[in-house]
């Protein structure tokens, strides 16, 4: 959404592309036998005996599914082809072979029963999916207006020019952006206001480490406050808040209320471990960003709407009106007023929309077909300790999320999750009930961001050659854990106080 004007290493930028244009036959080859070893093993499953799955009553839809899960699994953990592609694999596979818009021989008597098409085709139109556009569009008529510049400039000027002080500014200024701007847009963004900094600390120094560091810390960490700063947090909103599965109607301002202090204290964290392992040499720099914000109609237009859509979004409970309705909100004002054209809808991550909708078509059918509830009867998840269920769910999740998309992490152990902590009921509440595990899932996704390859704004720091794969990999991965440890007793002791649950 925004571009980085970086300037650094262009020489090396260059022979970085030469490089992978020579390895590039090797990674083409190397993905084709990744995608022919899925292939054989989706067509395994799909054709196994069905007493291999140890699932009573299992049906031959529930099995094509099984395979399908796989076949999700294995393309967004190697990443054969881009994540969204393989939503839409998910999606077509559904509906070609598990829905009653099937090819005809795979709708034959005696399969199981069927997905609805029209359920899976309103995948891409779920509500959470209107909550990501209008986050997008708020943050293109933003960058359009220039507001969102001004913003970071009045924003950053009380930090003054205390190196340390700066530091802060930085995490803190872009923790607050990533609430409710892509935590990818933020990082871009708040990496272009580097340069100027840059050009007053010597090269040598820690210092430049510690502020290329602080935004995807402070990106990742942020996007936890609101439902809408992060994918995982609105895919566990969607479950908890499901009308015909757990209906606990937790609502944006809600989730605000716990989420903001725990995020404010994750970023003073990140704060005090950079300023300690990455020390400053220069005790004073100067900030100076570029870009006015227009003036005129338009731009008092985006104030207005920004200001309006997140008073509504955090006082949903008392207006009435959903955070899912007040998405569109902005989208229909910039639209009507002409703050966005059809060529800004160019601008929308569509990427993101089609990863998330894939997902929730996966967790639909898990959930529609009965296979979710199949699989949680034949395995004794009622047998277990709660605690093992949550240490277990997070710790998947945060390794998982290292190394794939944290949203096609979400996408895959949310709709389990939430099956299996229905069908427990109330042996979850000795450790806080079912949001501790679902919004714990989240969390453990967000803390996820040891590697370059963990997140959008890992990539995006690690891009500008500023900092290495030790130090990002050392910071990612002290203050992810901090953030495991405080955010789930936070979850427990919220639960315990019937905050939540």
């Amino acid at each position: 959404m925004f571009k980085i004007f970086t300037g650094f290493h262009l020489l090396d930028a260059y022979h970085r592309e030469r490089r992978a244009r020579r390895a590039h036959p090797n990674k083409i080859l190397k993905k084709t036998a990744l995608a022919a070893v899925i292939a054989l093993i989706t067509l395994w499953l799909w054709n196994a005996p069905a007493s291999m799955f140890g699932i009573e009553g299992l049906t031959i839809v529930q099995q094509r599914i099984i395979a399908i899960f796989a076949f999700a699994t294995l393309m967004w953990l190697f990443e054969v082809v881009p994540a969204w592609a393989t939503s839409v694999g998910i999606m077509g596979l559904l509906l070609l072979f598990c829905s009653d818009s099937a090819l005809l021989p795979f709708q034959a008597e005696g399969v199981g029963e069927l997905l609805k098409y029209k359920d899976i085709m309103a995948s891409f139109a779920d509500p959470v999916i209107m909550l990501f556009i209008g986050g997008f569009v708020l943050a293109i008529a933003a960058t359009k207006t220039g507001l969102d510049a001004q913003l970071a400039r009045i924003l950053l000027k009380p930090f003054g020019s205390k190196s340390d002080n700066v530091l802060l500014g930085f995490i803190l200024i872009t923790g607050i952006f990533s609430m409710f701007v892509s935590n990818t847009a933020t990082a871009a963004m708040m990496l272009t206001f580097l340069t100027p900094v840059f050009k007053q600390l010597p090269p040598e120094g820690k210092g430049r480490i510690a502020l290329t560091l602080s935004i995807p810390l402070a990106a990742n960490l942020g996007g936890m406050g609101t439902p809408i700063g992060t994918p995982p947090n609105a895919i566990a909103l969607k479950y908890l808040n499901d009308p015909s599965g757990l209906n606990m109607n937790l609502g944006f301002g809600e989730w605000m209320s716990f989420m903001l202090p725990f995020v404010i204290v994750m970023l003073l964290v990140s704060w005090l471990v950079l300023k300690i392992i990455f020390p400053f040499t220069q005790k004073t720099i100067s900030i100076k960003i570029e870009g006015k914000m227009k003036k005129g109609f338009k731009t008092n237009v985006v104030i207005v709407t920004f200001i309006i859509t997140v008073l509504l979004w955090m006082f949903d409970k008392l207006t009435g009106i959903n955070s899912y309705t007040v998405a569109l909100i902005p989208f229909v004002v910039f639209a009507l007023t002409g703050v966005i054209n059809k060529d800004d809808l160019d601008e929308i991550n569509w990427s993101v929309i089609w990863m998330v909708a894939g997902g929730f078509a996966l967790g639909l059918a898990l959930n529609k077909s009965g296979l979710a509830d199949n699989a949680v009867e034949s395995i004794p998840f009622g047998s277990f300790s709660p605690l093992i269920i949550l240490v277990l769910s997070g710790l998947v999740c945060y390794a998982l999320s290292n190394f794939i998309s944290n949203s096609a992490t979400a996408a895959l152990l949310m709709p389990i999750l939430a099956t299996v902590c229905t069908g427990m009921g109330d042996k979850l509440l000795p450790i806080g009930g079912t949001p501790t595990v679902l919004i714990g899932v989240a969390i453990a996704a967000s803390s996820a961001m040891v590697l370059p390859i963990s997140t959008p704004p890992n990539a995006l720091a690690y891009s500008t050659n500023l900092v290495q794969q030790k130090d990002m990999a050392k910071i990612g991965l002290l203050v992810g854990l901090i953030s495991l440890v405080l955010g789930y007793g936070m979850l427990f002791l919220l639960g315990e106080l019937h905050m939540i649950s």
